[in-house]
C-alpha cells in the first residue's frame, strides 16, 4: 500500500486540522495509507517571548517545510494565517480547505461578558498586535497584554487570575470544542481578522502532479478566492515582523467584498478601507486596497514598526 505522511505541527489543534485533512484523504483513498508526523516548530518551543520578537509569521512553519523539501513529509497542513505571504522556492500552496468564520472571540474568567463591560484597567490577553492595535483603539480602557503558548495554556493561564478574558480565532475555539465558552464573537467593524484566519491550508511540492490531483479534493475555490486576496493586500503593504494588519475577503454572488486595516500598535492612528470586483480577480483586488491604503500614508506605520523589530 502507498504511504504518505502529512506534516503538522503538535499542538492539539493543529493535530485537529491536520486530522480534518487526514479523514477526507482517508474517504476518497483508501487505497492509499495516511500517516500524521508531528514536527515542532520555533513558534511551538519559544513560548516566553511576543511573537513580534521572534521575527516574522514564519516560526510557526519554517521546520514543515523544511521536513517536507527535504521529502521527509509529502504534506504540510497550516493554519493560513501563519503563513508567510512568499514561499520557499518548490513549494505551493496546493489547497484551502473550506474556511470558518474568520472572527475573533472573547473568553471572559467571570460574569462580564462584552468588551465593553469591563472594568478600566482590566487585563485582556492576546498573542497579537493586530488585535491590541484595533481592540485599544475602540476600548482603550483595557489592558491589553501578550499571552502565549498553545489554545489550552493561553485558557489555563486565564482561569488561574492572570487575565480576566483572552481574545482568539473562533476557528481555533470552534475546533478545540469550546464554542460555548465564547463569551462574545467580536464584529469585524472591531476587530477584522487576520490574513487567512479561519482558513486551513496544504502546502506541497511544486511540480508534483499527482499529489496535487490527489490534494484538489480538499480545496474551496470561494475560500481560495478570498485568501489570495487577503494575502495579496498583505503582500503589498509588505512582508517582515508581526504588523498591525486586518483583512477579511467575502464573496457575495461572483462579487469580492475585501475590507482591510492598517494601524499603529496603540490604535490610535488606523487606516480603514473596502475594495469589490469580481472575483476571479480576487489577488488584484488584494493588491488594489493596498495600494490605497499606502497612498493614504498606512506606509509610514508600518515602516516605523518594522525598524522597532
Amino acid at each position: 500500500m502507498k504511504k504518505m505522511i502529512i506534516g503538522t505541527r503538535a499542538s492539539k489543534l493543529a493535530l485537529i486540522q491536520a486530522g480534518l485533512v487526514k479523514d477526507v484523504l482517508v474517504k476518497k483513498f483508501p487505497e492509499i495509507e495516511f500517516v500524521l508526523r508531528e514536527i515542532k516548530t520555533t513558534g511551538d518551543v519559544v513560548t516566553d517571548i511576543p511573537l513580534e520578537k521572534i521575527g516574522d509569521k514564519g516560526v510557526f512553519i519554517k521546520e514543515l517545510e523544511t521536513a517536507l523539501l527535504n521529502r521527509e513529509i509529502d504534506l504540510a497542513v497550516h493554519s493560513m494565517k501563519d503563513m508567510p505571504t512568499a514561499l520557499p522556492e518548490g513549494l505551493i500552496i496546493g489547497a484551502m480547505m473550506t474556511r470558518e468564520q474568520p472572527w475573533d472571540v472573547l473568553l471572559s474568567a467571570g460574569p462580564v461578558k462584552q468588551l465593553s463591560a469591563f472594568k478600566p484597567g482590566d487585563r485582556i490577553g492576546s498573542s497579537s498586535l493586530r488585535r491590541k492595535a484595533q481592540l485599544s483603539h475602540h476600548y482603550p480602557h483595557l489592558d491589553i497584554q501578550p499571552v502565549r503558548g498553545n489554545l489550552d495554556t493561553r485558557l489555563k493561564k486565564m482561569q488561574k487570575g492572570e487575565y480576566e478574558g483572552i481574545i482568539l480565532a473562533y476557528a481555533g475555539v470552534k475546533r478545540m470544542g469550546w464554542f460555548d465558552a465564547i463569551s462574545e464573537i467580536i464584529s469585524g467593524d472591531i476587530c477584522l481578522p487576520a490574513v487567512g484566519q479561519g482558513a486551513v491550508g496544504v502546502e506541497i511540492r511544486s511540480g508534483e502532479a499527482e499529489t496535487a490531483a490527489l490534494i484538489a479534493v480538499l480545496n474551496c475555490p470561494q475560500t481560495e478566492k478570498a485568501v489570495l486576496a487577503e494575502r495579496a493586500f498583505l503582500r503589498k503593504l509588505g512582508g517582515g515582523c508581526q504588523v498591525p494588519v486586518g483583512a477579511l475577503a467575502e464573496i457575495r454572488s461572483d462579487q469580492l467584498v475585501l475590507r482591510g486595516m492598517v494601524a499603529s500598535i496603540d490604535g490610535q492612528v488606523q487606516f480603514r478601507e473596502t475594495e469589490r470586483g469580481p472575483s476571479a480577480g480576487a489577488e488584484n483586488i488584494g493588491t488594489a486596497l493596498a495600494e490605497r491604503l499606502l497612498q493614504q500614508g498606512c506606509g509610514n506605520i508600518l515602516d516605523q514598526i518594522r525598524q522597532e523589530c
